[in-house]
């Protein structure tokens, strides 16, 4: 989660918002650069007086100056290409969760067991324990296993929301009648926290998303008190 003066983004916890992470520094880089060189040209041209009365058009800077910038666009393009066909892929799923967004809260379903489904509410900050993070726990995490390919299906009820986890690197808007999907993999345990992204009314800020992410044996054993 987000903690206090992070200026940057949060530790990734999948290999998708690790690349996302790399992307970002990576455009972070050529902006810089590209700041520095035109702030240096800006300055002298300020600061000096450069004059030729011989010169009357210039041919190779006009080629240089277009053909340069499409260089350093096709470095940024190229990446940001790969990471955004990487994201739609589908891979082949361990296990399936449906999300749905209610005014102001979420449902979850987990379709490969029978009848494990359950709501999720944000608990109220006169609530909340002492070891509790406010406007961001739940009553219902979500407990999922690392490790493994999950798909998530998104989908309304009433309004648009926005299931989102930065840390993984995943958001999709949640659609009356419409089902989007995605795919993750959570390479570490531990607690990873989201929330609606989308305006979608007077307690948006209130219908946050808590992760789970646990060992395989132990999310069995927490399915097999589920279903009993």
């Amino acid at each position: 989660m987000a903690t206090w003066a992070n200026l940057g983004l949060q530790d990734s916890t999948s290999p998708l918002m690790e690349q996302l992470n790399f992307f970002h520094d990576h455009t972070l880089l050529i902006l810089t650069m590209i700041t520095i060189l035109v702030g240096y040209i800006m300055g002298m041209l300020m600061f000096n007086n450069f004059t030729n009365r011989f010169l009357l058009h210039g041919q190779t800077i006009e080629i240089i100056w277009t053909v340069l910038p499409a260089i350093i666009l096709m470095f940024i393009a190229f990446p940001s290409l790969r990471l955004l066909y990487l994201m739609d892929e589908i891979n082949t799923p361990s296990l399936t969760l449906k999300s749905i967004g209610h005014q102001w809260y979420w449902s979850y379903e987990y379709s490969d067991f029978l009848n494990l489904e359950f709501d999720s509410y944000m608990i109220p900050t006169n609530e909340l324990e002492t070891s509790g993070f406010r406007l961001l726990d739940v009553d219902n995490r979500i407990i999922l296993p690392m490790n493994n390919q999950i798909r998530i299906l998104v989908t309304a009820t009433d309004v648009l929301h926005s299931w989102t986890i930065p840390s993984l690197g995943v958001k999709v808007d949640a659609t009356p009648g419409r089902l989007n999907q995605l795919n993750f993999l959570m390479n570490r345990p531990g607690l990873f926290f989201g929330q609606c992204s989308e305006i979608c009314g007077a307690n948006h800020s209130f219908m946050p998303i808590v992760i789970e992410s646990v060992p395989m044996n132990f999310f069995i054993k927490w399915i097999i008190s589920m279903t009993n």
